[in-house]
């Protein structure tokens, strides 16, 4: 998926931007996380944008409901994943998993089933 992004995003490089190159380094990026926390950050990146904080991508009553969803879908035992080490205001940190400025991950696997949400962005 980070591939695909990298080639979608393209056109936007910045010449000699640096980032993970391999599925290892993207791995080394991710931390584990619990469903709650993946409801929080699906919701978070779908309401957010991540390069210009506080204009809104989606309702975000809406935004949770859908959220909770596919974590329901998924189980409560699924294995769940982010670069998001902080959302908090002000502070909005990550693992970069893609070469843009900007990109935030959640991804989740169970019940034979694997989603993510992936927004990148440039300032």
């Amino acid at each position: 998926m980070a591939a695909e992004a990298e080639e979608a995003w393209k056109q936007y490089a910045v010449e000699g931007v640096v980032g993970p190159d391999t599925p290892v380094e993207i791995d080394d990026a991710l931390l584990q996380i619990d469903a709650e926390r993946a409801a929080e950050l699906l919701t978070y990146l779908a309401t957010h944008d991540l390069v210009f904080p506080g204009s809104g991508r989606r309702d975000p009553a809406h935004a949770r409901r859908a959220a909770e969803r596919v974590v329901r879908l998924l189980g409560y035992e699924a294995a769940w994943y982010t670069n998001v080490v902080d959302i908090s205001s002000g502070a909005r940190a990550w693992n970069p998993v893609t070469r843009r400025t900007f990109d935030g991950v959640v991804a989740g696997t169970g019940r034979s089933f694997t989603v993510a949400l992936l927004q990148v962005g440039e300032d």
